[in-house]
């Protein structure tokens, strides 16, 4: 994609990813949380201490997104040999360059690094309220299953969970294959 750029996080690359956390989250989030679960959320879910949690003992894959030379949106994801499942954790786009395809170049590059890793699947979860839901459908990705997850201070996660089936080694409809990407 013309002006875009995927390359791996490092540790040092993690106040980025809060810094569009901070900014992506409030106008995604606010019809669906009201601002003090979102606030909390952040703070648990984005803190560096937490991020560098997440990478460091979780194994997360942090991805950073640019367009036109800057920081434009982030991802993580995990990968589960025994199972041979790939889990995206998060995929984020500043909502001011939502529609040029941004989240979809994103997505693409994971699908074929979980591919890529031998996994059969791809799973994440959504808000059941999260108009992301029919985005990740039309990519292929079907709901199996629903889960309320207790995040704390009262707050709970409704989310659907969603996969996409990797497992007979072609590509999926939507999904490229080649990119322009950098580690």
């Amino acid at each position: 994609m013309k002006n875009a750029l995927i390359r791996s996080a490092e540790k040092k690359d993690l106040a980025i990813v809060k810094a569009l956390a901070e900014k992506i989250w409030p106008p995604t989030y606010s019809s669906i949380l009201d601002a003090v679960q979102i606030e909390y959320m952040l703070r648990q879910m984005y803190s560096i201490h937490s991020l560098t949690q997440q990478m460091v003992e979780y194994h997360h894959h942090f991805l950073i997104l640019e367009f036109d030379s800057k920081p434009a949106g982030f991802a993580s994801y995990a990968l589960f040999e025994k199972t041979k499942k790939g889990k995206l954790n998060k995929i984020y786009v500043d909502p001011a360059l939502q529609g040029k395809g941004l989240g979809r170049f994103l997505l693409d590059y994971i699908v074929s690094l979980v591919k890529e890793a031998g996994c059969q699947t791809l799973q994440l979860d959504v808000n059941r309220y999260n108009k992301a839901r029919y985005f990740y459908e039309k990519l292929g990705f079907l709901v199996t299953g629903e889960k309320d997850t207790d995040i704390g201070n009262g707050f709970f996660m409704n989310d659907y969970v969603m996969e996409l089936s990797l497992a007979d080694g072609t590509d999926q409809p939507g999904f490229a294959g080649s990119f322009d990407k950098q580690k």
